[in-house]
């Protein structure tokens, strides 16, 4: 299927219906208006910081099959309570250069990968994670994006929100990441968007394999979606990009 710029714009006005339907989303005429709507939320939360939360990410090395099987792994730990509460933040999370097995006694960490490359801290106002961001620079990851061999990773099925994707069986679903002119830090924020959100709706859950796939831009798809990650492109504000894309089950 084609993934048009009016379909780009419908997807990215739906997720801000989703997440903040107090705000005048519907109707919004292009992407500079979703700027502008990003631009009011960022000011209310100014104004109100208690009413944001940011989950943060500690990253000592990225590797994307591995982060993508344990940043669904975080998200299913979570309560419903506070993924309400991250989703109506747009899932920010702020992502950390650091060695997790050397900030385990000192800071609490929700979700810890087994191979200890990255650690996650639940959705919380900022005042809680001071001391982490603090300490820690922010994660750079300069390097451009390569592309690479489809890869499939398994979804952990334990978690707070195991018993969450209303019964049904795995399914198996492709993965895609847009690689042209994207670094590995501008990856993690795109799939970690598309990940956290289709883990909070049941799209992902429990048992699902996920075939991880790179192409340069995306542009069709060769199945029916089931979620996109579209944001406005970093090097054309007057456009919208598909970043990420969840095909249906296969």
């Amino acid at each position: 299927m084609t993934l048009s710029p009016e379909l780009l714009l419908t997807v990215a006005t739906e997720r801000l219906r989703a997440a903040r339907p107090d705000l005048p989303a519907a109707g919004l005429p292009g992407p500079r208006s979703l700027l502008a709507v990003k631009d009011e939320i960022r000011s209310a939360a100014g104004a109100a910081p208690a009413g944001q939360v940011s989950a943060v990410a500690v990253v000592q090395e990225v590797d994307l099959p591995s982060w993508t099987r344990e940043t669904c792994a975080f998200v299913l730990s979570l309560t419903p309570e506070q993924t309400d509460a991250w989703r109506r933040s747009f899932t920010r999370t702020l992502y950390l250069a650091g060695r997790p097995d050397n900030l385990r006694e000192r800071f609490a960490f929700t979700h810890v990968a087994p191979d200890a490359t990255a650690a996650w801290a639940a959705p919380a106002p900022d005042a809680a994670t001071t001391g982490l961001r603090r300490l820690l620079r922010t994660y750079s990851g300069r390097r451009p994006l390569t592309a690479w061999h489809p890869t499939t990773v398994e979804v952990p099925g334990t978690g707070a929100r195991a018993g969450t994707s209303g019964g049904r069986r795995p399914v198996h679903r492709d993965l895609y990441l847009a690689t042209a002119q994207l670094t590995v830090a501008d990856a993690l924020v795109h799939l970690g968007h598309l990940l956290a959100e289709s883990v909070i709706d049941g799209t992902i859950g429990p048992g699902d394999r996920l075939t991880l796939r790179s192409v340069p831009r995306l542009t069709a798809l060769p199945a029916p979606y089931a979620a996109l990650r579209v944001d406005t492109d970093q090097h054309h504000p007057d456009r919208l990009r598909a970043y990420a894309a969840l095909t249906q089950e296969n």
